[in-house]
């Protein structure tokens, strides 16, 4: 008898990377921002974390029980999907929402596609979309100073006596938002004159503030974690080690993150100020360093189920995350856009496939 020889198509390359190597890593490259969270915010930011991460774990074993197929929680999907849903809540937030978050993003983000793998979006953040358009008031507001008592990462007391003195509805509104909040509300022009009787007077109040959350030491607090916010953004020093971790393992690849965060960066410098505030070099870094968006881009916009598989692929995914982070920044209700401008991104990722997919040799169209 003849050996039978099996022929499989490519590619043949095979190496020792395996899903939980991936997953766990990923979790690893995490442990730094969530240590920063817990030095602002106290032991409270673990516990939302592990409950996010320990939902979303019997979530998936419970169904995948039911399903009758095997139980596949060691591998660290789920446990990663729960921990980036609890990143992406406030500290401040009840207990029962990552409950509520990890569950929905495992069962209708994950499980009801048919696990890992065939998910079309990320399923941490239609999670996050799920809590935003369940409960609105309690993901974008009753944010948590850090336990050094900053809020906004402003730092200039003359401002804030000035604004204590004379602009009393802009210093409430100033020590109670975050950063990225304050931005996008100082665009509103119908609030900007709220803040005093006087128009002119009005104006300079607004344009004080937009520059003293640019000025260096603002720039400083936000990249070392020092303001309020949801967990997981808490520290940019904290997320770029975990995204070098990441690139140095070859785990992520670095296209994404690149051209979304240059997209942001060119867009803002253009487009990123209030009315009269004109343009500067330090506006690309506040947008950077604001907000969810390094997290986004290192940790979610990589996701490999749900991102084009292709080089070109990858820079257009880039591309249209950063543009549509900064439209909504600029234009949309929401001061972020991080979550929505991703998952808009993952709906067209089969159809940025199909465009950049390269022909195969000898194909000929029929």
């Amino acid at each position: 008898m003849k050996d039978k020889v099996l022929v499989s198509p490519a590619p043949h390359i095979h190496d020792a990377t395996t899903i939980p190597n991936v997953m766990w890593n990923v979790v690893l490259a995490l442990v730094p921002a969530l240590i920063a969270s817990v030095y602002y915010w106290g032991f409270r930011a673990l516990f939302l974390s592990l409950l996010g991460a320990f939902t979303a774990v019997c979530t998936e074993a419970l169904i995948q029980y039911l399903r009758k197929v095997p139980i596949r929680i060691s591998d660290g999907s789920a446990f990663l999907t729960g921990l980036l849903l609890a990143f992406n809540l406030n500290v401040a937030a009840p207990w029962w929402m990552p409950v509520m978050g990890a569950a929905f993003a495992i069962a209708i983000g994950k499980q009801v596609f048919g696990g890992l793998g065939n998910n079309p979006v990320n399923p941490a953040l239609l999670g996050r979309a799920f809590l935003l358009a369940s409960w609105p008031t309690l993901m974008t507001g009753g944010w948590q100073a850090t336990r050094f008592g900053s809020m906004n990462a402003i730092t200039n007391p003359s401002l804030i006596s000035e604004l204590q003195t004379i602009a009393p509805k802009a210093h409430a509104f100033v020590t109670s938002a975050t950063p990225l909040n304050i931005a996008h509300t100082l665009r509103d022009t119908s609030f900007v004159s709220t803040f005093t009787q006087s128009p002119a007077l009005n104006t300079d109040i607004a344009n004080k503030i937009f520059m003293s959350l640019t000025d260096g030491s603002t720039l400083q607090n936000l990249f070392w974690g020092n303001v309020a916010g949801c967990i997981g953004e808490v520290s940019v020093f904290a997320l770029l080690l975990g995204a070098a971790w990441l690139l140095w393992k070859n785990i992520i690849e670095w296209r994404i993150p690149l051209f979304y965060l240059a997209t942001v960066a060119v867009l803002t410098f253009i487009f990123g100020g209030i009315p009269g505030s004109g343009t500067s070099f330090s506006l690309p870094i506040f947008h950077l360093f604001s907000g969810g968006l390094i997290l986004g881009a290192f940790f979610m916009a990589t996701d490999y189920t749900t991102t084009p598989l292709t080089k070109k692929g990858r820079i257009i995914f880039g591309i249209g995350c950063g543009v549509l982070t900064v439209v909504i920044r600029m234009m949309g209700g929401y001061p972020e856009g991080v979550s929505y401008s991703i998952l808009l991104m993952n709906v067209f990722t089969p159809l940025i496939d199909m465009v950049t997919m390269p022909k195969a040799f000898g194909k000929v169209k029929k």
